[in-house]
Order: C-alpha cells, then sequence, then structure tokens
C-alpha cells in the first residue's frame, strides 16, 4: 500500500516545541513508527484526544494524514480529523508536568485537564 502523505500545515499547526516532543518519543521508542492523535467519544465533554504510537506504516489508512519533517512523524486518522482541523499543537514544559496542549477551534466546550472538549 502505498502511503498518502499530506502537508498536515494545511490542517494542522505544529509548534517547533511539539515536533521536537514528538521527535524525542519516537528516538525513546525505536520500533515505533510515528506519534499519533485520535479522538475518541468519551472524557468529560464528550469526546477525549487519543495519544499514541503508529508501530508499522501498514497502520497508516490511505486517507490518514501523515506529517512527515524528516526526523520525525505525526498520523490523525481520518475520521479525528473531523474534530480537530485547524487545531494548534503545542508542547509545554512546566514545574509540575508537561504536556501537549491542543488549541482546537472546533471545540465549543471544554474541560479542565485539556484531554476533552465537546463540538
Amino acid at each position: 500500500m502505498q502511503e498518502k502523505i499530506i502537508s498536515i500545515m494545511q490542517w494542522f499547526k505544529l509548534t517547533d516545541s511539539a515536533k521536537k516532543q514528538m521527535e524525542n518519543l519516537l528516538s525513546k521508542n525505536p520500533e515505533k513508527y510515528a506519534v499519533s492523535l485520535s479522538v475518541k467519544g468519551g472524557g468529560c465533554a464528550g469526546f477525549k484526544y487519543d495519544w499514541g504510537f503508529i508501530t508499522d506504516q501498514k497502520e497508516v489508512n490511505q486517507d490518514d494524514v501523515v506529517e512527515d519533517w524528516g526526523t520525525g512523524k505525526f498520523v490523525v486518522d481520518d475520521q479525528s480529523m473531523l474534530y480537530v482541523a485547524g487545531t494548534q499543537i503545542d508542547w509545554k514544559e512546566e514545574v509540575f508536568g508537561s504536556q501537549f496542549e491542543i488549541t482546537n477551534p472546533n471545540a465549543t466546550s471544554g474541560c479542565g485537564c485539556g484531554e476533552s472538549f465537546g463540538v
């Protein structure tokens, strides 16, 4: 299967710090192909972000969106794109914890943890 690669810049804004963190995660997990983001039902606001890894390129479907900047890869499945198109993803380092910060223009509500949202 030929992988469909689309520049995620038309779908997302990945900050340099987010890319660097994804590179760090992939270097610590060399058996993984890419960092992934999907949207699942659940959470206190209706939907939640689900971070993970893609183990093999064969797991990437033809309509999934793949960002490959040479030193890292990021994949969002096509169904999740309906909920996260236009999103900015950043990596925030803080004293008591660090995390990916998602600014989603499609979200009409959210929760305090930043992992759950409503549309």
